[in-house]
């Protein structure tokens, strides 16, 4: 496949994506931390398989539908995706928000999965209504969510030195990572009564310093969905792939290969 960026008309969307390497169709949906196309991660990745990386509408600058409103606007239109694609065989990795994104798209449909990979997903609300599961990462301070973000706080971007165009993509990042998961916050009720539909081979990956959603949460979620595995990186939070790319890219790598 010829690396490139592609516009795609989707729901009169011109939905943006980023096409590159050889090897076995992946999805990639990225998290609320936006596209991870300038993280070491992703290069790697290409180096494995034939990667297919839209960016959410609403995020890197791209301009948010009128119509949307909802995460769920994301799994249909991820689903027109890859029909316009006619891929087949397709290995799910959704990071985060993203996650949920890929959990929603399979319990749909896995006509055209062979794998589903979650890293760090949210989605679920496992406990009841006065425990709090998911932590409230748009009610905190800054230096207080990137605490719960990393297991080394070092390896976050340094906003002090980000420029205006910088400030400006990554307010627009959070005004839309807010739309998509507000209202229920970062969980959708009916989801655990669905995971079940779920029958390719689903892996769980974890980082198990993860503090928006901690490794409890992770394992609620591996036991509602059947046969899926879970591991947990070590020296990780909720971004295995900023904090390890490489342990991250082998769990990937001997799943898929299985």
């Amino acid at each position: 496949m010829q690396a490139g960026i592609q516009t795609i008309v989707l729901q009169g969307i011109d939905l943006q994506v980023v096409r590159r390497g050889t090897g076995v169709p992946l999805l990639l949906l990225h998290g609320g931390d936006g596209p991870v196309g300038q993280v070491p991660f992703w290069q790697r990745l290409t180096e494995q398989f034939d990667v297919i990386a839209p960016t959410h509408p609403g995020f890197a600058g791209s301009p948010l539908p009128a119509h949307f409103d909802t995460l769920e606007d994301l799994v249909y239109l991820y689903l027109d995706l890859l029909d316009a694609l006619d891929v087949r065989h397709v290995v799910l990795l959704g990071l985060a928000m993203g996650g949920w994104v890929a959990a929603e798209v399979a319990v749909r449909t896995t006509t055209r999965l062979a794998q589903l990979i979650l890293v760090d997903a949210v989605g679920i609300k496992p406990g009841d209504r006065n425990t709090r599961d998911i932590a409230d990462i748009f009610g905190m301070p800054a230096a207080a969510v990137t605490k719960l973000l990393f297991h080394d706080p070092s390896k976050a971007p340094a906003l002090t030195v980000m420029t205006e165009a910088q400030w400006t993509v990554l307010a627009s990042d959070r005004i839309a990572h807010a739309m998509y998961t507000w209202d229920p916050y970062m969980h959708n009720p009916k989801l655990p009564y669905r995971l079940h539909r779920i029958n390719v081979p689903t892996l769980l990956i974890w980082g198990a310093s993860d503090g928006v959603v901690p490794v409890a949460y992770a394992e609620a979620y591996r036991a509602m969905i059947p046969g899926a595995q879970l591991v947990i990186i070590p020296e990780a939070g909720h971004l295995p792939h900023v904090e390890q790319p490489d342990l991250l890219l082998q769990h990937i790598l001997s799943f898929a290969a299985r």
